[in-house]
């Protein structure tokens, strides 16, 4: 029993006492039912009707003007907020409400719940109707003061957007003196982010939790209502802050009993992941299948790849579509024996796999192609801020994805799909493995979010009815089950698991990546808008041209391995119940098998066979990958290329016999796939060269939002991230610098030095660069023994324009423990001078500059350097 149960919550148990009594008389809402477009849950009916109690008592001003909805993931809080809104217009004539949440994401799916009558997501009727009297509502930025009849004000803000506001009031802004003359109800999303101060155990007068009391506090009959699936009351400052406040508590266990989710069942494996990608492909094409058969209209399951790092969720995007570009009947027949023997006791895996084998798999290729291709898959981490969904089409194609004109089936993430993201099709989460695998509980608590999001119900159309609860779990079909049933297929690593599982059992399956997160904002400045540098100006990096062929010459310019290559070949899976523990599988139940040794003639057949079958290794298609190969036999023989590999088997000893011929076979196939990989992904690099090239200063200087730790989660102090107000520094272009103390130290030096800059020059500028535009970034173009053709972009460039001429010049703050293993970027900036660059275009009075690392106290001397330059006098 988790230990929030046993403490006691003295509103919620006296609301439910009260309510409950048969000498209560419930209020009659029946404008609620008319005016949402879904019909409330009794859970969401019964909050509803705790909060009317609590707002009912005389002492409702002092005791209940802060209360908390502490219900589960899915369970429709956005609905219990609209019917709030409803309620306590037409019960106490509040017409001012204040939504604010911790992400723009969660604002914007705000917005279309509220706003957007043209939106599948918008939660009210359209129009809405109370006692014959038409209600509208209204986007304000501020609430007026002369209002208008039958009108609810609303306005939306990050409370990072709304703290800015507010302590730095601008025109036509909300301000605190406005706050005083209306009576305004807060909404709080995601409310667990707005008590940093009181898990600190204090409460410091710029946080978002005091800034939130101030607002309530300036009119006594504000209320502040804040909903959240997660909030921990473990922590006894927390408790006591909550004890009191909380109205109504509804848990994920409770929602899921209830049958208002999908069943969640966990599918654990140690195939690769691609293999596990096709598997959850077939499950998810096969419940489609499952459902055209049962006459469900428009049911599109949708699948989500889960990794850790933004590199390797690109890369499986990329050799996924890969995958599925060559499926092929043989290949699909070939991959459904094999499984079929080893994932007996998986039932969902064992269905799919009889299914499809009594299928016309030439079909069945034709239709997987058609449903998962470039143009079905979304990868969520491409563009955009980090840690956001700001982009608006991505935006929009994520929260549609149960539309029939959305075209998406396949999602790629990291760690932006979480607060903010409402989908009820998802019903195959692919947890991918990566080389550096990360098993802390903070990342399966993310994790476990995430599952929690998936296992909402999506509420199909069956025989003419939909509903909204389960109705497959007593039924004898397993496939009707299938379409209730959410799977999550895991990497089977037991310390893995084992968190994963301590996560589902602290946090009730509810758990938010973003509670030790804040979301700072900073909006370039009108006046830096009306410059003739914003408007007309340039920035300027290098251009790129491709790596010679002559310098991929053997098979370590790839990033190969040739001695010895291990492949996976324990490809069974197990099916579990979400919590079950796993099923251990170790070298103690598995063995190593010879497959082949490229030296060795005798399996020179074996190797030729395999690359045989394989499109790739045609000598005419390596040579556009391997230029300076000159054969296939000495791709295959030479010691410059495979000649030293051997590739070794891991097999569980369950398969009990030697491999076959036709194994080795399938095991050299995956070792030729994974040496395909690398040699595509390895060529062809680009390389800088000394031809600069200008971008617009206004297509790259951009409000931008940033998601950072909070500090108590920081070891290193140096690297806390924290917003500086720079509203009174003409010569910085946004009103708050998001920055880390090394890289505030670096502003403040050239603060220090803006006098001297402008007894020289007319204009002066620190330019902020958030790479805003991936392309935008300085590549190395001196031949240097050790190459590095990754490219970066340092994170300050200083303008100086005296009318004539204008430097620019690139500035890097960098730590000491980075200095060594980075030096390489030092060199690179060293090594921009106009005597070494070529600027293209109508620039020639611009001259490139950059200097030595910024370390704290100038300790690598970047002002002497500016001097040594001419820069300074």
């Amino acid at each position: 029993m988790k230990k929030e149960n046993l403490k006691p919550f003295p509103t919620l148990e006296k609301a439910k006492e009260e309510v409950n009594s048969f000498l209560n008389q419930l209020p009659n809402l029946y404008y609620i039912d008319e005016n949402l477009k879904h019909t409330l849950r009794r859970y969401q009916q019964s909050a509803l009707l705790y909060l009317n109690w609590s707002q009912k008592q005389v002492d409702a001003n002092e005791k209940y003007n802060q209360l908390m909805f502490n219900m589960a993931t899915g369970s429709g809080k956005t609905d219990v907020m609209a019917a709030v809104i409803l309620y306590l217009f037409k019960e106490f004539k509040y017409t001012n409400f204040l939504f604010v949440s911790n992400t723009t994401a969660v604002v914007d799916k705000t917005k279309e719940n509220f706003l957007n009558t043209a939106s599948a997501k918008y939660l009210f009727s359209a129009p809405i109707n109370i006692d014959g009297e038409r209600i509208d509502i209204k986007s304000v930025e501020s609430f007026p003061i002369n209002q208008e009849p039958n009108t609810i004000y609303l306005k939306l803000s990050t409370v990072q957007s709304l703290s800015n506001e507010l302590n730095d009031p601008q025109e036509n802004a909300l301000t605190f003196d406005d706050l005083e003359k209306h009576k305004i109800v807060i909404l709080a999303d995601e409310a667990h982010h707005f008590n940093a101060q009181t898990k600190k155990n204090q409460r410091e007068e710029t946080s978002w939790e005091n800034l939130l009391d101030q607002i309530r506090r300036s009119n006594k009959l504000n209320r502040q209502l804040e909903f959240t699936a997660t909030i921990d009351v473990d922590k006894e400052d927390v408790y006591e802050k909550y004890k009191d406040k909380i109205i109504y508590k509804y848990d994920l266990s409770k929602f899921m009993e209830e049958g208002y989710s999908k069943n969640v069942f966990r599918l654990q494996a140690n195939n690769d992941n691609m293999q596990k990608l096709l598997n959850a492909v077939l499950l998810s094409q096969y419940r489609k299948r499952i459902a055209q058969k049962l006459e469900i209209p428009n049911f599109k399951p949708i699948l989500l790849v889960k990794s850790n790092r933004i590199k390797t969720s690109q890369t499986v995007k990329d050799d996924f579509l890969s995958m599925i570009e060559n499926l092929s009947t043989e290949s699909l027949n070939e991959f459904l024996l094999t499984n079929q023997k080893l994932n007996l006791s998986s039932m969902a895996l064992s269905l799919t796999y009889k299914y499809w084998l009594s299928q016309d798999l030439v079909k069945a290729v034709s239709e997987i192609k058609q449903d998962f291709n470039i143009n079905t898959t979304i990868n969520v981490n491409e563009g955009g801020t980090k840690g956001l969904l700001s982009d608006n089409v991505d935006f929009r194609n994520l929260n549609s994805l149960e539309d029939i004109d959305n075209p998406f089936r396949i999602i790629f993430a990291v760690a932006k799909l979480t607060e903010g993201w409402d989908v009820l099709n998802l019903y195959d989460i692919v947890r991918v493995s990566e080389e550096k695998e990360s098993s802390t509980l903070k990342q399966t608590n993310s994790e476990a979010q995430l599952i929690g999001r998936g296992a909402r119900y999506y509420p199909f159309v069956y025989k003419g009815d939909k509903s909204y609860t389960r109705r497959f779990d007593n039924s004898s079909s397993n496939e009707k089950r299938l379409l209730e049933t959410l799977y999550y297929h895991t990497i089977n690593d037991s310390k893995y698991i084992d968190n994963l599982n301590k996560s589902f059992d602290k946090m009730d399956l509810i758990v938010n990546q973003d509670a030790d997160c804040q979301t700072f904002s900073a909006k370039v400045k009108s006046k830096f808008k009306q410059t003739s540098f914003y408007k007309n100006g340039s920035l300027f990096y290098n251009k790129t041209e491709e790596v010679p062929d002559s310098e991929y010459k053997n098979i370590g310019d790839y990033g190969i391995d040739n001695f010895t290559m291990v492949i996976d070949y324990n490809l069974s899976t197990t099916e579990n119940r979400l919590r079950d523990d796993i099923f251990q599988i170790n070298d103690s139940n598995t063995r190593y098998d010879n497959v082949v040794e490229f030296y060795n003639n005798d399996d020179y057949r074996l190797i030729k066979k395999a690359i045989a079958r394989n499109k790739f290794y045609r000598f005419d298609n390596m040579k556009r990958y391997l230029p300076m190969l000159s054969s296939i036999k000495e791709f295959i023989k030479s010691q410059k290329w495979l000649g030293n590999l051997k590739v070794m088997a891991r097999v569980p000893d369950q398969y009990n016999v030697d491999l076959s011929l036709m194994e080795k076979l399938s095991v050299l196939d995956i070792t030729l796939r994974r040496i395909q990989t690398n040699i595509v992904k390895s060529y062809r690099k680009e390389r800088g060269t000394n031809e600069f090239i200008s971008i617009a200063v206004r297509d790259a200087v951009k409000d931008y939002s940033k998601i950072v730790p909070q500090p108590s989660n920081k070891k290193v102090v140096n690297e806390l991230i924290q917003p500086k107000k720079m509203n009174d520094a003409d010569w910085f272009p946004y009103d708050y610098a998001i920055t880390d103390q090394l890289e505030s130290s670096l502003i403040n030096l050239i603060s220090s030095m803006v006098d001297e800059f402008k007894r020289k020059y007319q204009n002066v500028y620190l330019i902020r660069n958030e790479e805003t535009i991936s392309s935008w970034k300085l590549h190395e173009f001196e031949n240097k023994v050790t190459k590095h053709y990754e490219g970066y972009m340092p994170d300050f460039i200083l303008v100086l324009d005296n009318g004539k001429i204008m430097y620019q010049v690139y500035v890097e703050p960098k730590g000491e423990q980075l200095l060594e293993k980075d030096a390489w970027k030092e060199e690179l900036l060293e090594s921009i001078r106009p005597e070494n660059i070529d600027i293209i275009g109508e620039n020639k009075d611009v001259k490139l500059y950059g200097v030595k690392f910024y370390t704290h106290g100038d300790g690598r001397n970047i002002v002497d350097e500016l001097h040594n330059l001419n820069i300074l006098d």
